[in-house]
Formats: C-alpha cells, structure tokens, sequence
C-alpha cells in the first residue's frame, strides 16, 4: 500500500493503487463531480455555465466522456484544457486505450490525455470512480475493471441488484455508468450517470452545496430501450 493510501485508510488493490489521484481537498474552496458526458460538448458547456466555477473549484468527471454523442474530441479537448478539472478513466476510454473502440478524430495529446486518466480520484471520505463498489468484497480486491464496470451485483447488466442498492460503507462513493432516470443519492453512494446523450440529462453534484445541478439536452442523440434505464423510485 503507498503511503498516500496508509494515511487515509484506502486501500487499493496493487494494480490500481498506481492509478489513484489523491485531492488534498482543503486546496480547493469547492468540489464539483460530473456525470457521463458521452461525447455532448453542447450540454458540457451549459453545465459548466451553470456551476461557473472558479479557478479555484474542483471539477471532477466520473469518466465516459466520450463515445455515443455528437463530438468526443470535443470534450476530450475542453476537459483536458481546464486547469481545474480531473476525470476517472471510464470503460468507453478504456476501450479506446484497449483498441476496442476507434474515434479519429482524437489527436495524439488527446490519447495522452485519456492514458494519464486515474481510476480512482479520492480525498476525505470520497471516492470517484466510474462504475462502482461491490458491497460483497473489500476495495483492495477490486480490479480496474470491477471499479470501471460494476454495475449489476449478479452479472454486471441491469438486471437483479444494483451494487449501489446495498452499498453501506464509510466512504461515499460518486459514480456513472449506470444509466438513471434522475440523479440519485442514496446515502453513501451518489448517481450521475443520467443519461444525457439519450435526451435525459447532464448531472453534476456540487460538494460545497450538497445538491445536485442539472442541464437537459435539446435533442436525443441515441436511443435507447427503457428496460436499460433505471427508474430511482423503484429503488
């Protein structure tokens, strides 16, 4: 474990521990966290618009800035350019880091970008990470895909439990990944993921405030079945 991690009590897996952004809070007067952009500059603006953070706010993406929207680069390119913002490296990065998925207009600085992206970012009992925490083992035993992926506690799809669902832990966990059909907080684990590329919206949660801010796109970029978003009154 390194010693960042020791002296908070975080321990991380050894393939993971090197790709962890600790945030010495107390640096930054406020923090914000950001939900999946997927590619939707447009609705990434408008949000950063309407939070209009100061140069010495915090802005925190949970990963998935690209793929399925209208323009990666784009974000790519806005997100990188900000001098106070970080974001977790997302499965659709990953894809792109693993060949699995191709975007061309991305410039070489662009890939370095996404290849520097942590999987982790934390301060003060707060964990970013893009898809989520499995209640049914310890952190150090999650895997970069488990913190990327998880989702479903029974086959990582949605259907069966959420992980989010019987999630009881110190930490608060913010993620996306899992598409809702609104913001949700339920206590120790926070949803951002609300499905803006499919005509829902773009979410981030203000830290200082302890409220979420929200911003609807002007069209649906991608369609997508209803069975594969979560309703949070069933929750």
């Amino acid at each position: 474990m390194s010693e960042k991690a020791k002296l908070h009590g975080l321990e991380l897996s050894t393939e993971v521990k090197r790709q962890h952004e600790r945030i010495d809070s107390s640096s930054w007067e406020n923090i914000y966290v950001v939900g999946d952009v997927h590619g939707c500059p447009e609705e990434l603006d408008q949000l950063i618009s309407e939070l209009s953070p100061t140069d010495d706010e915090l802005v925190v993406f949970v990963g998935d800035l690209v793929n399925k929207g209208p323009d990666s680069q784009a974000v790519i390119e806005r997100v990188r350019r900000m001098e106070n913002a970080v974001s977790v490296r997302g499965n659709n990065e990953q894809k792109l880091l693993d060949g699995k998925a191709r975007i061309p207009s991305l410039t070489d600085e662009d890939r370095r970008y996404i290849e520097s992206m942590p999987v982790v970012v934390s301060w003060e009992g707060n964990l970013v990470v893009h898809g989520g925490v499995s209640p049914e083992k310890p952190l150090k035993q999650h895997s970069q895909k488990d913190l990327q992926e998880t989702r479903s506690l029974y086959g990582g799809g949605y259907e069966g439990v959420f992980w989010f669902e019987k999630y009881e832990r110190d930490r608060r966990v913010f993620f996306g990944h899992t598409v809702l059909d609104a913001p949700l907080d339920a206590g120790e684990a926070i949803g951002l993921d609300t499905g803006c590329v499919y005509g829902g919206m773009l979410t981030a949660y203000d830290c200082g405030n302890d409220e979420f801010v929200t911003v609807e796109p002007d069209r649906k970029y991608r369609e997508r079945n209803q069975s594969h978003i979560v309703s949070t009154r069933s929750l």
